[in-house]
């Protein structure tokens, strides 16, 4: 089965101000996400939660800068690596990813498969 990229994209400003309550409830439905993947038919391979971009080095051209490459109103705050049957399988299991509050995007990209 192909794999899939599923990008978490969130205001990480509106996680400045959570409560303890809210987060606790975010891992939870995170745990429970993972639970149901395999309901599905499809497999989690690895993801991870990342630092907020006040901790993001970029390069560009050979050059390294302090901060994220670009200022947007949500920011990459997670992924899933996920093993899917096709995209619109993929795009079942996007479905099911929890956003944060005030919602959020969830992008899914096909991982490329070298020969």
């Amino acid at each position: 089965m192909p794999n899939y990229m599923i990008l978490i994209y969130s205001d990480e400003k509106a996680w400045e101000s959570a409560r303890e309550a809210d987060i606790a409830d975010m891992y939870q439905r995170h745990g429970e996400f993972a639970k149901h993947v395999p309901e599905t038919g499809g497999k989690i391979l690895g993801g991870d939660a990342l630092e907020p971009t006040s901790t993001a080095t970029s390069v560009r051209d050979g050059v390294v800068t302090a901060g994220p490459f670009a200022e947007t109103a949500e920011q990459l705050g997670g992924y899933y690596l996920v093993e899917a049957r096709d995209l619109d399988h993929a795009l079942e299991i996007g479905k099911l990813v929890p956003t944060g509050k005030g919602g959020g995007t969830i992008e899914v990209r096909p991982v490329v498969v070298f020969s």
